[in-house]
């Protein structure tokens, strides 16, 4: 094997990637990250959201620098294999609309798609539930792309378009190291959690180097939970999922090895169970994952390849997670059933009128 591309293309490839991924999520845990939660696109979202204000929930707000830092791995991976190829132009606002109801779901759930396997993989049993729901979310949005679903083709744009996510989190990541002071009060201007799930992280440094590496690999990859479903229910492609059944082998031997296992549906880290919400939020999230492309972590390394509508659909998740915690729909929150529900319906109308044979019909 010559070229790195035929490694990183390969089964052999993405199951050692994978088991890469899962040994890394686990040590952040272990050096500080929240339980069950060594990493999560949805979750470390949520907290940039309440570090920058968005939200009022004041036990998530910390500006987390894997999420940036994943962005620029993945946009140094591009930039050395020359797929660095600016584009944009493909339903912006869908997008938008589709990021923020796979947010709202993901919340409701309490973790995307890595999370869910990670807390599988720390022995959380209501995380069944959701990757059930995300199953069966999936196997709808495939059924939808059978129809002829389609957001439209993206087009090539200039190269400062494609630049500007990885400068956003380039801002970000300085911000995330520095967190600057203002005022004689010493006043934030960033908000920091002194208790909760925001309250606990793993060194910077380390953090930084880990989400380096996890998007630099996941990048040559195509490392993405929900398009590994995704391919075997429409497919019968088992490539990208090989990757996923490693991260979870690896966390799983990892939280072993850190003593983190803890079998159980009661107390566990971060987690509700209120089994339906768990199954319909993961739902919500997995079609609209689906429609959109790809799982949070695959949207967040295609920001750093350049790719506009990614960024629109970031943008979405940055939104949807300040509105599921001003409106209180997080977890078995009160108004998280009727999120659930209106969500489902809104994602099963842009799935419906998206159809190409629809579209070109009107």
């Amino acid at each position: 094997m010559k070229n790195p591309r035929d490694f990183f293309a390969s089964r052999v490839g993405i199951i050692v990637v994978g088991l890469v991924l899962g040994g890394l999520a686990a040590t952040l845990q272990w050096k500080g990250n929240p339980g069950n939660m060594g990493i999560c696109m949805a979750c470390f979202t949520r907290d940039i959201a309440g570090a920058l204000g968005l939200h009022r929930a004041g036990v998530v707000q910390y500006l987390r620098p894997e999420i940036p830092a994943c962005c620029l791995g993945a946009f140094l991976a591009a930039l050395a294999f020359r797929e660095f190829r600016p584009r944009t132009g493909s339903a912006p606002v869908v997008r938008f609309v589709l990021g923020m109801f796979a947010m709202i779901g993901a919340l409701v759930f309490l973790g995307c798609p890595w999370r869910a396997v990670l807390r599988l993989a720390g022995g959380d049993a209501n995380a069944i539930l959701g990757i059930v729901g995300l199953a069966v979310g999936i196997a709808i949005g495939v059924q939808f792309l059978k129809m002829g679903f389609s957001l439209g083709r993206s087009y090539p744009t200039r190269t400062l378009a494609g630049l500007a996510m990885p400068f956003v989190m380039v801002v970000l990541l300085l911000l995330a190291i520095f967190y600057p002071q203002f005022g004689a009060e010493g006043k934030a201007a960033l908000f920091r959690s002194t208790k909760g799930p925001g309250a606990l992280a793993a060194p910077i440094v380390l953090s930084i180097l880990v989400g380096l590496i996890i998007g630099f690999l996941a990048q040559r990859t195509r490392f993405c939970t929900v398009g590994g479903i995704r391919d075997v229910v429409l497919m019968r492609d088992f490539h990208l999922l090989s990757g996923v059944a490693a991260f979870l082998v690896a966390a799983f031997v990892m939280n072993l090895i850190y003593r983190q296992f803890h079998a159980g549906f009661e107390g566990q880290p971060a987690a509700h169970n209120t089994h339906w919400l768990n199954f319909a939020g993961m739902r919500l999230a997995g079609l609209s994952f689906t429609l959109a492309g790809g799982c949070p972590g695959r949207q967040v390394f295609l920001c750093g390849e350049g790719d506009g509508d990614a960024a629109v659909f970031v943008f979405g998740m940055l939104t949807g997670a300040a509105v599921a915690h001003n409106f209180v729909m997080v977890g078995a929150a009160a108004n998280a059933a009727y999120i659930v529900v209106i969500g489902l319906i809104v994602v099963g109308v842009i799935g419906f009128m998206g159809r190409e044979k629809l579209a070109l019909a009107r």
